[in-house]
C-alpha cells in the first residue's frame, strides 16, 4: 500500500496522538478520508452537550449536531485556520439550535415532543434534588441568556469567544450572563433554594 506524501504528516500526527485542530482542518482540506471522523470525534461531545442543553430533547440535539458537522465540513475551505475552531463550530451549532427553537415556537406542542423536559414542581424543593432544580431554572431562562450561561459555565468558553459564537458585542454577552445569573438565583429562591 502506498501513501501519498501529503497524507504522511497527518498519519504521523494521529499516530502520536497529538493531532490538533489546525492539522485536522488541513487534513480535511487535503482530502484525507479519515479527517472528518477525527474532526467529529474531537468535538462531538462538547457540541452535543451544548445542543442538548439548548434544545432539551435528545433527538433534536442529535440532528443539530449532525447538521452542524456537515455544514462545518462543507465550509471548511472558508474557515480561517489561524483562528480557534471551537467558537466557529459552536456558532454553527447555536444558529442551528435557534432555527429548531424558532420552528418549535411556530407549531403546537404535542405531549410526545416534550418527553425530556422536566416537570417543574411548585413549593419547596427536595434538598436532595437541588441539581434538578438548577436544571429547571436554567431551562426557564430566555434562550439567549441560557445560551450564554451554558457556553460560559458549562462549556467554559471565555467571554470573547462567546461574543464570536453569538455574533454579539462583548458587552452584550456580559450583560446577558449577568441577567442569566440574576434570574437563575431569583428563580431558585422563589422555589425555596437559598443561593
Amino acid at each position: 500500500m502506498t501513501t501519498s506524501r501529503s497524507v504522511v504528516p497527518f498519519l504521523k500526527a494521529k499516530a502520536r496522538g497529538t493531532m490538533d485542530d489546525r492539522e485536522i482542518v488541513e487534513a480535511i482540506r487535503s482530502g484525507h478520508p479519515l479527517a472528518p471522523n477525527w474532526f467529529v470525534a474531537s468535538h462531538q461531545e462538547s457540541v452535543y452537550g451544548l445542543c442538548y442543553r439548548m434544545l432539551r430533547h435528545r433527538q433534536d440535539a442529535e440532528d443539530v449536531v449532525q447538521e452542524t458537522f456537515l455544514r462545518a465540513i462543507r465550509a471548511i475551505d472558508r474557515f480561517d485556520a489561524s483562528r480557534p475552531i471551537r467558537p466557529w463550530l459552536f456558532g454553527i451549532a447555536v444558529n442551528r439550535c435557534k432555527t429548531v427553537m424558532s420552528r418549535r415556537a411556530r407549531r403546537p406542542v404535542i405531549a410526545d415532543q416534550v418527553e425530556e423536559t422536566p416537570d417543574p414542581r411548585p413549593g419547596l424543593a427536595d434538598p436532595d434534588d437541588v441539581s434538578a432544580e438548577v436544571d429547571r431554572a436554567i431551562n426557564r431562562l430566555r434562550p439567549e441568556y441560557r445560551m450564554v450561561f451554558i457556553l460560559f459555565h458549562e462549556q467554559q468558553i471565555p467571554y470573547d469567544e462567546i461574543a464570536l459564537v453569538m455574533n454579539r458585542p462583548l458587552g452584550t454577552v456580559k450583560t446577558w450572563l449577568f441577567r442569566a445569573r440574576t434570574e437563575l438565583a431569583e428563580d431558585l429562591v422563589r422555589r425555596g433554594i437559598r443561593c
